[in-house]
């Protein structure tokens, strides 16, 4: 039998020193000691958090002598800031926000300059350059004449607010990660450090290999179980697609349309609860609603995403000859029993903790961390190995020190915009832009908001545009009529579009770059695969019954399934080898369905 077997993705443990394992197992401890040790006042909590986050952006990752020299200089200066404010954090709550004293403005400088930096060695120029020009825009808008000048903020306040009060850096949105993101990115890391990613390729082989176009369909399962708790679309391509992409080439799948499949797929991760990447939980924190109940909310569409890639592999098999695989490529029922039981028990216990135990959703997390390194101990064959166990463990650490360091790094970056517009007013001058600009009419502000979802997407990672689009057109949209949690989720959707969409589309491009095809090629069979991507945020609208599981069942399930009908007209009359007369039929009879 021939195994479709998850490589090791996590083979850093052997290139990294101990210093680095022992500073991810420090993060880890930290952020898990937070969850049971009561309350921790913020300026010590994020302020650490931070500190921990420094040396993975700044030097782990470090290319060059150069980038190490000046990693290494930063990250002092940075450490030096965050413990800074740890040590007075009584004296500067007494400031009131303004800053006082030379020294005191050097500090907020330097953590101004390292948050930015730290942002753009872990992702890029993009959400940094944003920051800077909202930074630049605090301090110098008060020369700008018309409506969108401000009346100027005194620089010891507003840069006061931003550094030295929970305003700016660690404003709420620092305070998700710290207290929420990090501890199921934790989890996640240790889950996929043992066998859980087989478990993951085992059930989806499964329940799907033997069918038609089954290695699509495993592709499919696999990334929807993977990104649940990934929640990133290019981590889920690099793991998952190693396996299903040479699977499907192998089969005689054409070669775009497997890079294709893998990358809508491994998108829908970052939709899929419960991490939908990071962005369920800033979503509690800026809607204020519970974090079961976003998960609930979030259910039925990402399960409708799904279906609606996997009517399009139907229609794709309709045109090309899509294979399952074989016998001897699917796994043994006893093996995916076992296998299986590396993610479902740690699941179950996130679970019970959250809807049983009624513990919160971080806690509960903690405890399925503390089951998952349990777990590291065993493999497939119910053995034990002392040296694998070890190894495992510093994987764990490696990568949850490395992704929760990512996250903090777009976050603080992210909590600078929100601070500024804040202090400025400039989100409410937007709003006020947005509802002019569409006559007071939602569906044309819905346009407005998913053009500037899909333009800032293409810079930022999902998380970040969430945020910052939502702080812009959020308030108009529940301004025109809509629920707090509908506009929140219209736009979650609609910054992850850039995933699959051109001119930037990195699942896309990650995807292509495994499988050697053309990149374009594989963004057009994308977008007709992930259709949903681009019309369930619209259905939340159309019929906000889709997201209210958790209140109205039976008018949920309704709503779901009259738009999974809709979902498979429209894929089948894009894709599908049919009559241009009963295509159209299909189409319009979907668009119609999904308005209705």
């Amino acid at each position: 039998m021939r195994k479709l077997s998850v490589p090791a993705t996590n083979s850093t443990s052997s290139d990294a020193g101990a210093g680095w394992v022992m500073l991810g197992g420090a993060s880890i401890a930290f952020h898990v000691w937070l969850i049971f040790s009561g309350l921790v006042p913020n300026l010590i909590s994020r302020p650490i958090h931070m500190a921990l986050a420094l040396p993975w952006v700044l030097v782990f990752i470090a290319r060059n002598r150069a980038q190490r020299v000046s990693g290494m200089v930063l990250c002092a200066a940075g450490l030096i800031a965050c413990i800074w404010v740890v040590v007075n954090r009584d004296a500067l709550g007494d400031q009131y926000g303004s800053l006082e004293g030379p020294v005191q403005f050097a500090m907020a400088g330097t953590l101004l300059v390292v948050v930015l930096e730290m942002a753009r060695r872990a992702i890029g120029w993009p959400l940094p350059c944003v920051a800077a020009v909202t930074l630049a825009y605090g301090l110098f808008g008060q020369y700008i004449p018309g409506e969108f000048g401000h009346a100027g903020t005194p620089l010891k306040s507003f840069l006061g607010t931003l550094t030295i009060a929970e305003g700016g850096v660690w404003g709420k949105l620092t305070g998700v990660s710290v207290n929420i993101v990090a501890t199921f990115v934790i989890f996640g890391a240790v889950l996929n450090a043992g066998e859980a990613g087989q478990g993951f390729m085992n059930v989806a082989a499964a329940a799907a290999g033997r069918l038609k176009g089954g290695a699509a369909k495993v592709s499919v399962l696999a990334s929807a179980f993977f990104g649940s708790i990934s929640g990133s679309a290019s981590a889920n391509v690099a793991s998952t697609g190693a396996i299903t992409l040479p699977a499907m080439t192998r089969l005689g799948y054409p070669k775009a349309l497997a890079g294709a499949v893998e990358a809508v797929a491994s998108s829908g991760g970052q939709i899929m609860p419960p991490l939908m990447g990071a962005g369920a939980f800033v979503m509690v924190e800026l809607t204020g609603t519970p974090y079961t109940k976003i998960m609930s909310a979030a259910l039925l569409p990402a399960i409708l995403y799904f279906a609606a890639v996997w009517f399009g592999i139907n229609a794709f098999a309709r045109r090309f000859e899509l294979r399952g695989l074989g016998e001897d490529e699917q796994p043994r029922a006893r093996t995916v029993l076992i296998t299986s039981a590396f993610f479902l028990v740690p699941f179950s216990v996130l679970l019970w903790g959250m809807f049983v135990g009624e513990y919160t959703p971080q806690y509960a997390a903690s405890l399925a961390i503390l089951v998952s390194f349990v777990l590291l101990m065993f493999d497939a064959s119910l053995t034990l190995d002392g040296p694998r166990t070890v190894s495992r463990i510093k994987d764990a650490c490696l990568n949850a020190g490395k992704q929760v360091a990512t996250i903090a790094s777009i976050i603080l970056c992210a909590s600078i915009v929100i601070g500024v517009l804040g202090i400025t007013g400039l989100g409410v001058k937007i709003t006020s832009l947005i509802i002019s600009g569409s006559g007071g009419s939602l569906w044309p502000a819905l346009v407005l908001t998913a053009v500037a979802c899909l333009v800032l997407g293409m810079e930022v990672p999902t998380t970040a545009a969430y945020v910052i689009c939502v702080s812009i057109a959020g308030p108009a949209l529940i301004d025109l009529g809509l629920q707090p949690l509908q506009a929140h989720l219209f736009v979650f959707w609609f910054a992850l579009l850039s995933t699959i969409t051109p001119p930037v589309c990195g699942a896309v491009f990650i995807a292509a770059g495994i499988v050697q095809a053309n990149w374009f090629r594989v963004a057009l069979f994308a977008m007709a695969l992930g259709v949903g991507l681009y019309l369930i945020p619209i259905s939340m609208v159309a019929n906000p019954s889709l997201i209210a599981l958790g209140s109205t069942p039976v008018l949920a399930l309704g709503a779901a399934l009259k738009t999974g009908v809709a979902l498979f007209g429209i894929s089948y009359g894009i894709i599908a080898p049919i009559n241009p007369v009963f295509r159209m039929v299909l189409l319009t009879a979907g668009l119609i369905l999904l308005f209705l």
